[in-house]
């Protein structure tokens, strides 16, 4: 069911956003929300990752967008979302946070292909059984995700599998210690941990500015929330065309998630492993996701056109 792809050279520039929108979650926090696109085209929304904002789709968007609705938001704490208090940190309200954005953002019962990367996935398998979720999901896209035991299966650090590995893991990973400015040091500390080693140093300089940008609070916040992981009952419930995403050097979330999360989706429609690439892979790899994201879209029934205003039918005609 799997497939290898190797990683592409070369990232577009990053879009100029079309509209902004703010949505309203069930705690009341504002969510920044973008529509790139024409409107009436087919819907496609985008939820980044940990430590990521709506730059990191820059590649999708820009490819996407001229025959697509692109519609991006800033998960809560990152990039123009603002921050929330420690109870906000929960997967229910991301959950709430992308049933909010399906609302404001798509008419009622227009349905979209959704793709989330790493935090975005699990926001996915978090709203699965949501009511909003089964109205607007039409597929699914996991990126380079998993459901539960991040920090266990985790390869950041490198030493045999087992307790030790999994206590150090979770130090790094939910570390205080601010990032400080992006350097040729942090950018090799970055590929390292989250990308493949054979990335273009422009797609670390990207991701570094990225994640460097993203407050420290919300880093170690949402740290702690994925320690503790467990959506594996959400995976059962994505019960719509899903395809899986992920790099087979991903550190992060190793390529054993990808493979069970598509043993375990009631409708896996393809597992793509992509050759040599890591954790960030619409960054990484921007020509295979957008594939992947368009091949969910043309699989779609296709919508009928409206009828024009003056349009009879014939039994009016023949009256």
């Amino acid at each position: 069911m799997s497939r290898l792809l190797k990683r592409s050279a070369t990232a577009p520039a990053p879009p100029v956003a079309a509209r902004e929108l703010t949505a309203v979650s069930a705690d009341g926090s504002r969510l920044h929300v973008e529509v790139h696109g024409p409107d009436g085209a087919p819907a496609v929304v985008l939820a980044h990752g940990w430590t990521c904002s709506t730059h990191f789709w820059a590649a999708q968007i820009r490819e996407l967008a001229a025959d697509h609705r692109v519609i991006v938001y800033d998960q809560r704490g990152h990039g123009r979302t603002p921050a929330v208090t420690k109870a906000g940190h929960t997967t229910e309200a991301l959950a709430d946070d992308l049933e909010a954005v399906l609302t404001i953002a798509l008419e009622p019962g227009e349905r979209a292909v959704l793709a989330g990367h790493s935090m975005g996935g699990m926001t996915l398998m978090a709203a699965a059984a949501r009511p909003k979720f089964a109205e607007h999901a039409a597929a699914a896209l996991l990126c380079s995700t998993g459901s539960s035991r991040l920090v266990a299966e985790s390869l950041v650090v490198p030493m045999r599998a087992g307790g030790l590995r999994t206590r150090l893991t979770g130090a790094i990973l939910g570390s205080r210690a601010p990032l400080g400015p992006v350097t040729p040091v942090s950018k090799a500390i970055l590929r390292y941990a989250t990308m493949g080693p054979g990335t273009a140093p422009e797609r670390v300089t990207e991701c570094a500015r990225i994640v460097h940008a993203c407050p420290r609070p919300t880093r170690v916040a949402w740290a702690r929330v994925l320690a503790g992981l467990d959506l594996d009952a959400g995976v059962r419930e994505m019960r719509l065309p899903t395809a899986v995403v992920a790099g087979t050097a991903d550190r992060l979330t190793p390529i054993v998630h990808a493979r069970a999360l598509a043993a375990s989706l009631p409708e896996c429609v393809g597992l793509v492993e992509l050759a040599g690439t890591g954790h960030m892979t619409p960054v990484e790899a921007p020509e295979a996701v957008t594939a992947e994201i368009r091949k969910l879209v043309d699989a779609q029934p296709k919508r009928k056109a409206p009828a024009r205003p003056d349009a009879r039918t014939k039994q009016e005609e023949n009256a």
